[in-house]
């Protein structure tokens, strides 16, 4: 591989463009060919159609393969197009099981099956096994590819195994070993391989206790398991422990970067428009229904101005401290809902508990409120010589951000006891929400105390 710095790159790149424009196939292969596949795609995107089909040309289909994994899906969908049947078959045959399955997926069913019926027997009978499981599950994410050996192999065996099809396997780390039925009944790793000596036998050094995912796990449960023990890779079983597949590393960063953009689009009433690539009017489409239904709930707002009517005509200079107030509980309560699901996600509400977090954050919202209530109260004692109107306007920023910090956390684990996603419980949802009861407070401790004046 060439390894390229910020001086040389864009000059390297140019030459491998240039030697494409040329049709100078021994030039190009060269160059392009020392890159890293990550450098190879981005050379190949740079390249314009009539470039692009020169590299066909160039590169054999189990060449080719890497770049095209490198891909995102739109553009292995556009450059699909510019494949023949032939070279397009024989790529899938060469790439991993669950990337084919993965962009199979986004396909229409026909053009699926077309595909499939070119491609050798075995590598359709794979990817065919992952399409059958249901979106987001291990089984929908694992590969095909791994080595599984038997307990009564010995070490140089074993070695020989590898030679002859560690090359095709996408992780070689974990040697997974499995009994006459297929099931899975112990672990061990190359680097135990290695250290031992060539005439032991793969059960005097192997793990009986093998942590493994079920087929039908939710992939962000599989993410948190290989995050929690640091594997490289996580066998996936079915009901019966037979070994069916393997999870790698690389597979749940894709995993977290997908469930981490859903919660992002969740939490911000976006979900679905935060693709740049989408257009304005698909962006609108599917941001719209929630700003809509959020300008209902915002009426609430008006209602509650109405029914304190008479506190704001009494003291007028109250409607100059609505935003702030409505503002900070929103805040505030945006910031709990964040701690909540981030709780959620990494499995640590678990450990504490419903009601600590709650507590938790009810304390902090409090803690918080009453800081901004006696700056805000000194501050207004100052600017207007009133120090009673300070007292209110901070008392109820006070009560207000320790309600919003409760319904920031509550709403997201009750979505979450109701087998909900509980990113739902989205910013301008409970933004929305904290407004209202926020001016609730705002007027029903303004109104108390006005009446003892």
């Amino acid at each position: 591989m060439v390894k390229l710095n910020e001086e040389t790159r864009e000059e390297y790149f140019k030459k491998i463009m240039k030697a494409a424009i040329k049709e100078e196939l021994d030039e190009f292969r060269r160059l392009f060919l020392e890159l890293h596949p990550a450098d190879q795609t981005e050379v190949f995107l740079r390249l314009e159609e009539s470039e692009r089909k020169r590299v066909y040309e160039f590169l054999s289909p189990e060449e080719f393969a890497e770049i095209f994994e490198g891909l995102e899906i739109d553009e292995q969908k556009a450059i699909a197009l510019e494949l023949n049947d032939y070279y397009a078959a024989e790529m899938f045959n060469k790439m991993y099981a669950d990337d084919v399955a993965d962009f199979f997926g986004e396909l229409q069913q026909e053009h699926v099956e077309d595909i499939l019926q070119a491609m050798n027997k075995e590598d359709a009978d794979d990817v065919q096994e992952l399409l059958m499981y249901e979106d987001n599950t291990a089984g929908s994410i694992m590969t095909k590819e791994f080595i599984s050996v038997k307990a009564s192999h010995t070490v140089a065996e074993v070695i020989e195994l590898l030679r002859e099809k560690g090359p095709d396997a996408e992780t070689i780390y974990y040697l997974y070993v499995v009994d006459e039925a297929g099931k899975l009944v112990g672990v061990t790793s190359i680097r135990d391989l290695i250290t031992s000596m060539s005439d032991e036998t793969i059960e005097t050094f192997m793990s009986s206790r093998v942590v493994s995912v079920h087929v039908k796990t939710d992939q962000e449960e599989v993410a948190q398991l290989i995050q929690k023990y640091d594997f490289l890779a996580a066998p996936v079983v079915t009901d019966h422990n037979m070994l069916v597949g393997i999870v790698t590393v690389d597979d749940v960063i894709d995993v977290l970067e997908q469930e981490a953009t859903e919660d992002v689009g969740e939490i911000t009433a976006s979900r679905g428009s935060t693709d740049v690539t989408i257009t304005s009017i698909q962006a609108a489409k599917r941001r719209a229904p929630w700003i809509v239904l959020l300008m209902f709930f915002g009426l609430g707002t008006a209602e509650v101005i109405g029914i304190f009517e008479e506190t704001l005509e009494s003291v007028v200079l109250l409607a100059a401290f609505i935003p702030m107030v409505m503002g900070s509980a929103g805040n505030t309560g945006t910031q709990s809902l964040a701690v909540a699901v981030r709780a959620l996600a990494t499995g640590t509400l678990e450990k504490r508990g419903f009601w600590k977090t709650v507590v938790r954050e009810f304390s902090t919202g409090l803690l918080i409120g009453v800081t901004c209530g006696v700056v805000i109260m000194l501050l207004l004692g100052l600017l207007y010589g009133d120090l009673f109107l300070g007292f209110i306007v901070g008392l109820s920023i006070m009560v207000s951000l320790g309600v919003a910090s409760v319904i920031g956390t509550t709403i997201p684990l009750i979505i979450n006891k109701l087998n909900m996603d509980p990113a739902i419980a989205s910013g301008p949802f409970i933004t929305t929400l904290s407004d209202v009861i926020s001016l609730m407070i705002y007027f029903t401790i303004a109104t108390s105390f006005l009446q003892h004046v």
